[in-house]
């Protein structure tokens, strides 16, 4: 594609715009041959009335040992909804699982689809610090998940916590002692 300066563009944009709008269209009836009524009728695009757009932050603690999806409003200070991994699975070594992921999503959304919620931020943490930086394999499927679940989805953002200086791991000066 070749590129189109921005005065080019913005009419041609216009144009097309022009082209692609809803055509009037004018019918005439007759009546006893001596009035003529001409009924239009304007073929204009539904819009959906809807209250307005409430948002919240789904923030996704995922590690190694489980997943946790956590609802709250666009402040963060109350939970609209929580779920846990573990809580939709039996065994615990499935608790961090794609699967449990999934099923504590599907929980959440059924929650604030409830309260009257639009739209959702996504905020994915792991754990971070002196343990691991990479989500765990929950997180993917919790996301995909919420996005199915028929909201808005604002952004994604990763809020691992990530040392500027080096944190000192665990054992000591002589480190672990076998």
């Amino acid at each position: 594609m070749f590129f189109k300066p921005f005065k080019i563009w913005y009419a041609l944009s216009e144009i097309e715009a022009q082209v692609e709008a809803p055509v009037e269209e004018t019918e005439a009836v007759v009546e006893d041959q001596e009035t003529e009524a001409v009924v239009e009728t304007k073929n204009q695009p539904e819009t959906k009335k809807e209250g307005p757009e409430k948002w919240g932050i789904a923030h996704i603690f995922s590690t190694f040992n489980n997943t946790i999806i956590h609802m709250t409003d666009l402040t963060g200070a109350e939970t609209v909804s929580i779920s846990s991994g573990g809580n939709h699975v039996t065994a615990d070594r499935y608790e961090s699982s794609p699967f449990a992921a999934m099923k504590a999503a599907n929980a959440v959304v059924e929650a604030t689809r409830t309260k009257g919620f639009t739209g959702f931020h996504i905020r994915v943490r792991a754990v971070g610090g002196v343990g691991s930086r990479v989500p765990g394999p929950g997180a993917q499927a919790a996301i995909r998940a919420l996005a199915r679940g028929g909201f808005k989805i604002g952004r994604i953002d990763d809020v691992t916590p990530i040392p500027h200086d080096t944190t000192r791991k665990k054992g000591g000066k002589r480190g672990r002692r076998v």
